[in-house]
């Protein structure tokens, strides 16, 4: 409806941040395991893949923390046009970590492509086989149509791909290093890593940043609004702003130019044909007959 003044356009579900928790507690214990038993057995592999899913613990920290913030500032009016693009920038935040996690991942790549090195096979097995259980059990907690429409989980979700799709990638080159003798293929498979991680972190920083600066003038919803504005042929709209304050609300600032003197009822009426217009503020001039 567009008559209604209410601020708190949209409210996050408590079970898509519950997942998230979920995932954030079942990775920081993951994490502090690798540690422990990284100094512990005195690996490299273990101490190494631990430090590597902080940064993944890091991400659905700030995920949960978006999807929090959202919903404990909901209702204060001091968010104009609400709180939902704390989740994009939640969003926005995964995306970079993410590709610089990235970079982290070339680097060792590189590092053991150039120098070589002993490679403990049966450790780093573990460790990946285990990154891997994490990443997938992780991957069906957060798992979801939501991704469409959701883009702090979105992000979340990428980065367990991110994972696992290392893990993938590493037990396939210990594999073919171990039995093969291939010990090339161990950072081989993580220069593929690197690039397929760039490339999702690319997409989600991508979409996010029209977002979060209201990059709506091509929205084909505002050419609608127009249309329907104008298909009386005595009014004519010299001016629309589209901001999106939820998934798929919003807000809508209109400049309407009128021959005869139309209400701002004629138009809120024409306006609530489109559902997803959830707060409207209309200015109405009077231009007279040509």
């Amino acid at each position: 409806m567009v008559c209604k003044h209410q601020h708190d356009f949209y409210i996050p579900e408590g079970k898509t941040s519950k997942r998230v928790l979920i995932v954030l507690i079942l990775t920081f214990i993951t994490m502090l395991l690798e540690i422990f038993a990284g100094y512990l057995f005195n690996s490299v592999a273990l101490l190494a893949d631990g430090i590597h899913m902080s940064t993944h613990a890091l991400a659905f920290a700030i995920a949960y923390l978006a999807y929090y913030l959202a919903k404990r500032f909901a209702k204060d009016k001091s968010f104009t046009f609400g709180t939902w693009k704390i989740e994009v920038l939640g969003a926005y935040s995964s995306g970079i970590l993410l590709f610089f996690v990235s970079f982290l991942i070339l680097i060792e790549a590189l590092s053991k492509l150039f120098q070589g090195g002993e490679i403990k096979y049966q450790e780093a097995l573990l460790v990946a086989f285990l990154g891997l259980f994490v990443n997938l059990l992780s991957a069906y907690i957060l798992h979801g149509e939501e991704h469409k429409h959701d883009l702090n989980l979105l992000g979340a979700y990428l980065h367990v791909l991110a994972d696992a799709l290392t893990s993938l990638l590493a037990i396939a080159g210990l594999l073919a290093g171990k039995f093969l003798g291939w010990w090339f293929m161990d950072p081989l498979m993580g220069l593929v890593g690197f690039f397929v991680i760039v490339r999702w972190s690319y997409g989600l920083v991508k979409e996010t940043i029209p977002l979060l600066l209201d990059k709506e003038g091509k929205n084909p919803l505002g050419e609608r609004i127009i249309e329907k504005i104008e298909r009386d042929g005595k009014s004519r709209v010299y001016d629309i702003h589209l901001l999106r304050v939820g998934r798929d609300a919003y807000a809508c600032i209109l400049g309407i130019e009128t021959k005869e003197n139309l209400s701002v009822e004629y138009y809120e009426e024409l306006l609530k044909d489109f559902e997803n217009i959830v707060h409207a503020t209309l200015e109405v001039r009077l231009c007279g007959k040509e």
